[in-house]
């Protein structure tokens, strides 16, 4: 263990949380200040005595504070290696100072982006000074101590309390660890927004960076490690949620959440009220109401058996008698854009049970990136935001879709790109009543959902499966009639798919034999 004492430190900082307190500390232990700019000022402020880093320098701050760190007696003082006599002669030789503690937090540029910054404004907020300082203080970790977060001030002064004003070599990797993470993320930031603003698709370099927001128990199974990280995107949903209630989520309950989320804010709240179930991050029930009570029922009724255990997504905020139905089951996670008091205390009942509130609702046609990592390398493409509008679907067979029909295949669309392929969903009066997934054929998919459909009206005593005069949706072509066939055999009386198949013609014809509807919409929803 190499202590390392604090003697003199560097503060720059354009988030001042906690400054005054982390500066009165270090005060308190005889550290010298330094500053540059408002931090400089906030520290006066507040009754300490700070050094101009313009006095140690001999330059003032320029260049509308552009340049003012950039300079030899700051970068001398972290860098140098105090064990090093050659380094030693040259301190002393050009009167530098060594600097053992370095806390910089940097301009605010993904918050720029996230604010719908112009060009010129991100420009501005691309911190150049902070970055150097940051690399050269945290290669240099043998002796200097670094700190970019302020979620580190309070780890700072336990250790200085611990090791009479020290810090340990232990400490100081484990802060020089973090500085480059977050410098890596900043220029990560920069990069990917740079290549959006020229509108370039596929930059020659990516960079991918996330901030620690959860170590997590496990990973899809016990014996994986896990962790959640954040973007900084903000984008509603599980990564900017609150959590009212319950125990921690896991990685399988943030990824089921994430997609239901998804899913039900492809129903705009201003349409009415949807509640989406997933179970694996499939839907194993989806549906609209005249109230929300009403839409959870709904979508229970597709599939009360996979329900069991499922994560339950609201397009509004939840209100009592929709939390009194969901606690009717066991239920793993609920998110919604709010709650109410008294649907609050319903949940409170159920201790482990997690409410997540946010914001609001995920923007379904903002443009994003996915990324999939592969043996090698990573996939990244555009995120699918794709919307065919009612005047682009085009009816191909004799019989023309009722505006009943056309609003149940319109649903069963928006469901089918949150389903894994080969996908088929039947609908019936705004909710799914049958949905199968992760086929090799898309003739299982249709066997499938078909007879879960079946299943379920046993189960509830209906005299037929409500299948029975649904409407269906295939997220990519039939290649042959076959699948086609299936659903019409489960009663399904109009199709949306997107058409392109060869044998299209024959599929239309097997449609127009059958005596039912189908639109094309010359797009696909592929979800692997």
């Amino acid at each position: 263990m190499t202590l390392q004492p604090i003697r003199r430190a560097l503060l720059s900082v354009s988030d001042k949380t906690g400054l005054i307190d982390l500066g009165r500390a270090l005060a308190d232990r005889g550290v010298v200040l330094l500053s540059t700019g408002g931090t400089a000022k906030a520290l006066r402020d507040a009754g300490l005595d700070v050094t101009d880093v313009a006095e140690v320098t001999g330059f003032p701050e320029m260049m509308d504070g552009r340049v003012k760190t950039l300079h030899p007696m700051v970068h001398g003082g972290l860098l140098a290696l105090r064990d090093d006599a050659g380094h030693v002669k040259a301190m002393d030789d050009h009167g530098i100072a060594p600097i053992d503690l370095l806390v910089v937090n940097l301009y605010p540029f993904e918050e720029t982006v996230a604010k719908g910054g112009d060009y010129d404004n991100c420009i501005e907020n691309i911190d150049i000074g902070g970055p150097a300082m940051i690399r050269a203080a945290a290669k240099n970790h043998a002796f200097v101590s670094t700190v970019v977060d302020v979620a580190d001030y309070d780890a700072l002064l336990a250790e200085l309390a611990a090791n009479d004003g020290q810090t340990t070599l232990a400490f100081r990797q484990k802060l020089a660890q973090t500085a480059y993470a977050r410098t890596g993320a900043y220029d990560a930031a920069v990069s990917t927004w740079m290549a959006g603003a020229i509108e370039l698709a596929t930059p020659r370099r990516r960079a991918f960076a996330g901030e620690l927001r959860q170590e997590l128990r496990y990973g899809e199974n016990p014996h994986q490690t896990a962790s959640f990280y954040t973007d900084g995107t903000g984008r509603p949903g599980v990564a900017t949620a609150t959590q009212h209630q319950g125990k921690e989520l896991s990685y399988n309950n943030i990824n089921d959440t994430d997609a239901a989320f998804e899913l039900v804010a492809e129903f705009d709240p201003a349409d009415g009220p949807a509640v989406a179930i997933i179970k694996h991050a499939n839907p194993c029930g989806v549906a609209r109401g005249a109230t929300l009570i009403e839409a959870y029922n709904k979508a229970f009724d597709c599939d009360r058996t996979s329900a069991f255990g499922g994560i339950v997504a609201l397009n509004m905020p939840l209100d009592e008698d929709t939390a009194k139905a969901i606690v009717e089951i066991f239920t793993e996670v609920v998110i919604a854009p709010g709650a109410s008091d008294a649907a609050k205390a319903v949940f409170a009942t159920k201790k482990n049970l997690r409410l997540l509130t946010t914001d609001g609702l995920p923007d379904p046609k903002a443009p994003q990136l996915t990324y999939r990592q592969v043996a090698g390398g990573m996939l990244v493409q555009d995120k699918d935001t794709g919307h065919v509008p009612a005047d682009d679907l085009r009816v191909v067979t004799k019989v023309q879709p009722s505006a009943d029909q056309m609003a149940d295949l319109q649903f069963a669309w928006k469901v089918t790109k949150h389903v894994k392929s080969n996908a088929i969903v039947y609908v019936k009066d705004g909710a799914t009543v049958g949905v199968g997934a992760g086929q090799m054929s898309r003739l299982d998919s249709a066997l499938i959902a078909a007879k879960k459909s079946e299943r379920m009206a046993e189960a509830m005593g209906l005299p037929q499966p409500l299948t029975i005069g649904s409407a269906v949706a295939s997220d990519a072509f039939f290649p042959f009639a076959d699948g086609l066939m299936e659903a019409a055999a489960a009663g399904a009386t109009c199709v949306i798919q997107p058409g392109g198949s060869m044998r299209d013609s024959e599929v239309i014809a097997a449609a127009d034999e059958a005596g039912i509807a189908m639109v094309f919409t010359g797009m696909r929803h592929f979800k692997h």
